[in-house]
């Protein structure tokens, strides 16, 4: 798993750092549309491979339905689409530097919105990882 997770790190600092990259050389840097649709066809060639293994070896089929589709079309258009699109827009204008402390902040925006939509109050925990998060964006921005 931490291989894994080293991977995904390295895959994002990559993506970040391409964002930045000069339109002129299009060997480094395309349209984030272009960038966004070839890691899409990677994430369908493999979970579509998953998704065979698995229905080979007996797991139950989806149940499809128009909460499914729904579900479905909102993760396709919001957080896959919309969000890159933003966090792009986000990291070329104030930079790398200021988009880190955000991704550091990720699991209280989860925390929140976990709250907000689903009704699910924050725990004594997660309170103690805020803090963690705001004490180690703090001492990282130190200078």
């Amino acid at each position: 798993m931490a291989i894994l997770s080293s991977c995904s790190a390295c895959a994002w600092s990559f993506y970040s750092w391409m964002l930045l990259q000069p339109k002129d050389v299009p060997a480094l840097r395309s349209d984030w549309a272009a960038f966004l649709l070839t890691q899409v066809a990677y994430g369908l060639l493999w979970s579509g491979l998953f998704s065979g293994v698995e229905w080979s070896l007996g797991a139950s089929q989806v149940a499809w339905s128009p909460a499914v589709l729904a579900a479905l079309l909102f993760v396709a258009l919001g957080p896959a689409v919309l969000a890159y699109a933003l966090w792009g827009a986000g990291v070329r204008r104030a930079g790398p530097s200021i988009g880190a402390f955000f991704v550091n902040l990720t699991p209280l925006f989860a925390t929140l919105l976990s709250t907000a939509v689903l009704g699910e109050w924050p725990h004594a925990y997660h309170a103690l990882a805020f803090g963690l998060i705001v004490g180690g964006i703090v001492v990282s921005a130190r200078r």
